[in-house]
């Protein structure tokens, strides 16, 4: 029986920036689907409509990245207006059985439910757990709160399949919403790079013995202040002239963090490029002495796995990131653990693993093995395919063709 179509929604990145779905979409394309994803048109991918890799993209217009409140409801209403139009319009041309929703917002069952009556099967992509990224965006939980924990019920009422990054969305996945565990996987995040053995590039360090690294999404829930402000605490006062930074990536506070760089006398160690290119970050983290992973402690990082953890172990880079939960589960003994939420104990710590070349090495060997052995693409693209089959056998059992 030949494989049916499958429509991809993701509303906070566009592919193939966004890794996970592009891996995903590759995988699901390997597997003998026809994949169609639709995503924002942002961070340099403007064009509407195109075909690459053999996966169909299209890609709607939404508002700037959301800053605030007011903001978060101007993007997810110009992205589900988007999102629908283009359901519609694949759904006359690709005849799609399977929609797959990536979360966050937990507002993408709004597009897919009516997709249900034709018999099309739904499988709910867990990134983010949105209660808890909406509280640590806000603070304590209130009336929209509410709301937001109704929409991540109503996503999971319209699932058929859950995917979960980890065990900890697994759990949620069976609690909160009410899943059978027969119906939730666990694919995690993994990255898959083809090279990780690029030549380093010394001039990264401008003259500096040392170079520390971030690469991320620099919003208001990672925390790259805390970088900023370490940075300043091991140049000003513990009298640090060898560290230089780097800190990759673009985000609603990159404009803000620029500005805080200067104020903290910062300009001459911390280099903020912006979004970069895949040689230039393979480059870097190749060069990279140690990579840290500022996401604060919160009950939403607690639950996340983290891409630049996982990028760090990859090119065998030893870290220092905040004490959570599915950090710990992911680096293991590849990391140094900051328990609580300090700058001050963040920039502590980048400077003892600095100054232990015996760690950072067995730290980056023990990253690198990890990788390969527990937490490597493959596996997940295994349980990924298992959770389609289910899908695919609960539009067989119903009697849809």
């Amino acid at each position: 029986m030949s494989k049916p179509a499958v429509l991809i929604i993701v509303e906070n990145l566009p592919v193939p920036l966004d890794r996970r779905v592009w891996q995903e979409s590759c995988a699901l394309r390997d597997a003998g689907y026809e994949v169609v994803v639709i995503c924002p048109q942002m961070r340099g991918y403007t064009q509407a409509e195109e075909k690459a890799e053999g996966i169909q993209i299209y890609r709607h217009w939404i508002s700037g990245e959301a800053g605030g409140f007011i903001g978060f409801f101007r993007e997810y209403a110009t992205a589900l207006w988007g999102e629908t139009r283009l359901a519609w319009r694949a759904w006359r041309r690709h005849r799609f059985k399977i929609i797959h929703l990536c979360n966050p917002p937990d507002l993408l069952f709004l597009v897919a439910w009516p997709f249900k009556l034709f018999g099309v099967r739904v499988i709910y992509d867990v990134h983010d757990l949105w209660p808890e990224m909406f509280e640590a965006k806000f603070g304590k939980p209130g009336l929209f709160y509410w709301a937001v924990r109704l929409t991540e019920r109503l996503t999971y009422a319209c699932a058929d399949v859950v995917l979960a990054t980890n065990e900890s969305v697994r759990a949620v996945a069976l609690q909160r919403g009410k899943k059978p565990p027969e119906k939730v996987f666990v694919v995690r995040t993994a990255p898959n790079i083809p090279n990780t053995e690029l030549p380093p590039d010394q001039t990264l360090k401008k003259g500096k013995k040392f170079l520390v690294g971030y690469v991320g999404v620099m919003g208001n829930a990672d925390g790259v202040n805390y970088i900023l402000d370490a940075a300043a605490h091991l140049l000003h006062q513990l009298g640090r002239k060898d560290v230089h930074f780097l800190l990759m990536g673009t985000g609603p506070e990159y404009e803000r963090l620029l500005k805080r760089r200067e104020v903290l006398g910062l300009k001459g160690c911390v280099d903020m490029p912006g979004r970069v290119s895949d040689e230039f970050l393979f480059t870097a983290l190749r060069t990279m002495d140690l990579g840290v992973s500022s996401d604060p402690k919160n009950s939403y990082n607690d639950h996340c796995t983290m891409n630049k953890v996982l990028e760090y172990m990859a090119f065998a880079k030893p870290q220092v990131m905040f004490d959570l939960k599915e950090g710990r589960a992911s680096a293991a003994e590849a990391a140094i653990y900051v328990t609580d939420n300090s700058a001050e104990k963040l920039a502590e710590s980048i400077g003892r693993l600095l100054d232990d070349p015996p760690a950072r090495e067995r730290m980056g060997r023990l990253a690198a093995e990890r990788i390969r052995t527990q937490l490597n693409w493959e596996g997940s693209v295994g349980r990924m395919l298992g959770a389609y089959q289910v899908a695919v056998q609960s539009q067989v059992q119903r009697g849809v063709s």
